[in-house]
């Protein structure tokens, strides 16, 4: 007992509320790059990065596709968008990098054959 008080004082663990574990029904599935995908992204960037021409990125995850956008500057708008959308899988292929006024300039079934576009681009920089 506790001198002024007059209840005990008993040790209890606290119990805190969890996010349950399974998707429910107001989960929002959103599509990502996973870790192969975006070191294969980061490597290109890098090289970019390096090579004076880009500076700034941003990484999107939605509902239906997954966007890493490059930028020379954080100010503009991106050069180049890297998508990732899974929807397109069985078609045309589910990545692609566009440009700034929506060209596609690559599109396939496989990210590291989508993103030698930038190999030309980075030959071009250093030259």
């Amino acid at each position: 007992m506790v001198p002024g008080y007059d209840f005990d004082m008993v040790d209890e663990p606290f119990s805190f509320p969890r996010a349950p574990m399974g998707p429910s029904a107001d989960t929002v599935l959103v599509t990502r790059f996973d870790r192969l995908e975006l070191g294969q992204i980061l490597n290109v960037y890098g090289r970019m990065v390096a090579a004076g021409e880009w500076r700034d990125y941003a990484v999107d995850f939605l509902e239906d596709c997954a966007v890493f956008s490059i930028f020379r500057r954080s100010s503009e708008m991106p050069l180049f968008r890297v998508e990732k959308r899974p929807r397109l899988r069985a078609r045309q292929g589910q990545y692609a990098v566009i440009a700034t006024g929506g060209l596609v300039m690559k599109r396939g079934h496989e990210l590291a054959q989508v993103l030698r576009i930038f190999d030309k681009k980075l030959l071009k920089a250093l030259g």
